[in-house]
């Protein structure tokens, strides 16, 4: 039987010969595969062997090759590596994508008259940006807190109403505990609501603009925190014809909008994250039933409400798109105790946020 005594390597195989039976140990790069049986249920075995690899610097997972059952464990990284060129090069994108959309949607710039009025919009970019920006490096901060190997926020340049698809950050590794879990999961919402709630105050003193001749009419649906804001400031939301509100409040619109999706509590998301965390299997209860609500609010909206088609397409595609991550599930953690009661608190306040974020027509076409 092979061992390792390189104490920069991974812990010898006689530190888990209780649990599992280590036959061969390998390296494949900077990865190194211990061949063995498992002598206890996959779940105890990963809450027994995770902490001896991970206090050596390895993140381990179980798995199988040919046949064989394998613990496959890689140096954990959780800082950044030189320059991120593809997460710059994504930002960039999207900056001149949410710059375009702003001055041609939003703004009514003649790009064709002065294309130097594109960078007018830089107002309506940063609002996007910043609102979605911070949400992610929410989780960025939680996941470097907590261990967890998570990269830099990915910005999604897209040619939307809104210029981008969102930004997401890419995790790899075990979560530790509920409470990592939950942390990461909840600081996305929560730190993303508070870049909302300053743009979306900040756009409410800025002047409404003048929608521009030839444009796509379009009414969007503000969500009761919207509305609230509105009301706290004593700032307009609805103008005369032919203006609307400044582009700035538009970027809050979109933060509260991805608030409400991403809390979503089922699979990868972050509401799937914070019901794992809160509730352990249950989530996969709740889970079973967003799919069923969101094609409810689809049927709803279509037969009785005679809604715009475009909010029925939108819960109907939600409504795919959930059930299709449902099967993948949220992350699970190696040690699955409960959380602490302040954090169930945090998080059911979080879950009443997010319902604030809701409208049920989001965006209808108003001609």
């Amino acid at each position: 039987m092979a061992e390792i005594d390189d104490p920069d390597a991974g812990p010898p195989v006689d530190a888990f010969d209780a649990f599992f039976r280590v036959y061969e140990v390998r390296t494949d790069g900077e990865r190194l595969v211990y061949f063995g049986d498992p002598l206890v249920p996959a779940d105890e075995l990963m809450e027994r062997v995770w902490p001896r690899f991970r206090e050596r610097g390895y993140e381990v997972q179980l798995t199988r090759r040919t046949g064989e059952f394998v613990l496959v464990a890689e140096p954990v990284d959780v800082g950044v590596d030189g320059i991120p060129w593809t997460n710059v090069v994504l930002a960039v994108a999207t900056v001149f994508s949410t710059l375009f959309t702003g001055a041609v949607w939003w703004y009514g710039f003649d790009l064709s008259a002065d294309p130097l009025s594109l960078f007018r919009a830089w107002p309506f970019s940063v609002a996007i940006m910043g609102v979605l920006g911070v949400h992610e490096l929410g989780h960025y901060v939680m996941s470097r807190y907590h261990g967890v190997n998570a990269s830099l926020p990915y910005f999604l340049p897209v040619p939307t109403l809104v210029g981008t698809m969102g930004a997401v950050i890419r995790m790899k590794g075990q979560m530790p505990d509920r409470k990592a879990l939950f942390d990461i999961g909840v600081a996305g919402p929560l730190a993303g609501l508070v870049a909302t709630v300053a743009v979306t105050t900040v756009g409410l003193y800025l002047p409404p603009v003048d929608i521009p001749p030839g444009a796509i009419p379009y009414d969007l649906g503000y969500p009761p925190l919207l509305v609230a804001l509105a009301e706290l400031t004593g700032q307009q939301l609805y103008f005369p014809a032919g203006q609307s509100v400044n582009p700035v409040v538009v970027g809050g619109w979109v933060g509260m909008f991805v608030t409400f999706l991403n809390l979503l509590p089922v699979g990868q998301l972050d509401g799937g994250h914070i019901v794992r965390a809160m509730a352990g299997n249950r989530q996969e209860t709740v889970a079973a039933l967003v799919p069923a609500g969101l094609f409810g609010l689809a049927g709803y909206l279509h037969y009785v409400a005679d809604a715009a088609s475009n909010a029925t397409f939108l819960w109907a595609f939600w409504g795919v798109f959930a059930a299709v991550i449902a099967f993948a599930g949220p992350a699970t953690p190696v040690h699955d105790e409960s959380l602490d009661t302040p954090r169930l608190a945090v998080g059911a306040l979080t879950f009443v946020l997010g319902a604030l974020c809701f409208t049920p027509v989001p965006i209808a076409y108003a001609g």
